[in-house]
């Protein structure tokens, strides 16, 4: 088959768009980065932030140990069983910055995530999800101990 100018055209420009389409995805997830929410300092300054204060809820999943031998990597497991979740987000109140990570969930997908954050010292450790544009939470106590001598 030969290769004309005007398939050549549309060969390239069809490239063209799709790696203006991958190059501009990661900005997509950079803006709705909530800067603001990151360098906030109290749990009440990021109540004000995020819109309120979240309401207990049994609907949520929260896994984190009782006692962390190292603070420096905790395991956290959250799972939302509340319809409607558009964001999981991870709150320390005992840190210097107490949001440590926002997860926003696309539609159909199950709302779950596992990850590792950062626990400055023994501190509540805050699950908050939000659905249909109300805040849910579930709050555990994490000791960190010193080499892992417990208690």
């Amino acid at each position: 088959m030969t290769t004309t100018r005007r398939r050549f055209l549309k060969l390239g420009g069809a490239m063209l768009g799709t790696l203006a389409t991958a190059a501009l995805w990661p900005l997509q997830a950079l803006a709705a980065r909530p800067d603001d929410a990151f360098r906030s300092k109290t749990l009440t300054d990021l109540e004000k932030l995020l819109g309120g204060k979240p309401t207990e809820s049994a609907d949520i999943d929260f896994k984190t140990p009782d006692i962390a031998e190292n603070g420096a990597v905790v395991p956290v497991s959250i799972e939302s069983n509340i319809p409607g979740t558009r964001e999981i987000m991870i709150l320390v109140e005992q840190n210097p910055n107490p949001l440590s990570a926002v997860f926003v969930i696309p539609n159909g997908t199950r709302p779950a995530v596992s990850t590792r954050i950062k626990v400055a010292q023994t501190s509540n450790l805050i699950a908050v999800v939000k659905a249909d544009g109300k805040l849910y939470s579930a709050t555990k106590e994490t000791k960190v101990t010193l080499g892992g001598c417990g208690g």
